[in-house]
């Protein structure tokens, strides 16, 4: 099982700039977006039909063209649930949980605190109660494969100039510690299972030159469920799909 994960920033903006036509190539069984920015009719559910995505189970913001997640897949889960239920997540399109046999998918995505303090203490309440949610759907479903936008690098090696960061959201010490504890609590990070290297980075900024020169973070993840590690396959970044400021990351299961 091929899943890729994308931050499109706009599935619209991306669809514009050639994304089905790069989904056409790279053919995953399972393509989890976030920030889809759109309601279910915005959405070219036709062009995905035709590239053999014919489930989608779109989470939109109530805001309008705000967050919002989905989950396209070439075959129907045997199960699927939208939100957590927690109405203040929720209304913003966080997470889809869905089943394909054993394993279950999680497509996320984690708040950014970029905006201030409120929306900082946002992000860390979410994070504990995704936490919770994860912890308690493990109970029933081993097999959990969590990708998306976590808004966090975890290690210096997964930013640039990690010294010039230290008091920056996505990269402050208690988020790097809630990424410590979620690891040890059974849950592996796939890429870095393949890649040890540095200046592998996910996201750039869109200032001028950063993607060019690789000033970049590591803030999208595919984490799977320490069962789940024996069965890895493969696990990759494509820096070179420039349909959004975030690469997609793929894992094979």
């Amino acid at each position: 099982m091929k899943i890729i994960s994308f931050n499109l920033n706009g599935i619209r903006s991306a669809a514009s700039k050639g994304l089905f036509e790069w989904l056409g190539e790279k053919q995953p069984d399972i393509f989890c977006v976030q920030e889809t920015k759109a309601q279910p009719e915005q959405i070219d559910a036709l062009a995905l039909n035709a590239l053999g995505y014919t489930h989608q189970i779109i989470h939109s913001a109530e805001k309008k063209g705000y967050s919002g997640v989905a989950i396209f897949s070439k075959t129907n889960p045997d199960n699927y649930v939208v939100g957590m239920g927690i109405p203040k997540y929720d209304s913003e399109g966080r997470v889809i949980r869905a089943d394909f046999g054993d394993i279950t998918v999680v497509c996320v995505y984690i708040p950014s605190g970029t905006t201030g303090d409120v929306r900082q203490a946002v992000k860390m309440e979410f994070l504990e109660d995704f936490t919770k949610y994860l912890l308690h759907l493990r109970e029933s479903r081993p097999n959990l494969v969590i990708c998306g936008d976590y808004n966090i690098c975890h290690k210096p090696i997964d930013i640039n100039h990690p010294e010039r960061h230290a008091g920056v959201s996505g990269f402050l010490p208690e988020e790097r510690e809630w990424f410590d504890e979620f690891l040890a609590q059974g849950f592996v990070d796939t890429f870095r299972e393949f890649n040890r290297e540095p200046n592998q980075y996910s996201w750039w900024s869109f200032r001028a030159g950063s993607r060019e020169k690789n000033l970049g973070w590591r803030i999208d993840y595919h984490i799977v469920t320490e069962p789940l590690k024996s069965r890895l396959k493969s696990a990759a970044i494509f820096p070179d799909a420039v349909f959004s400021d975030h690469a997609p990351v793929m894992v094979e299961v």
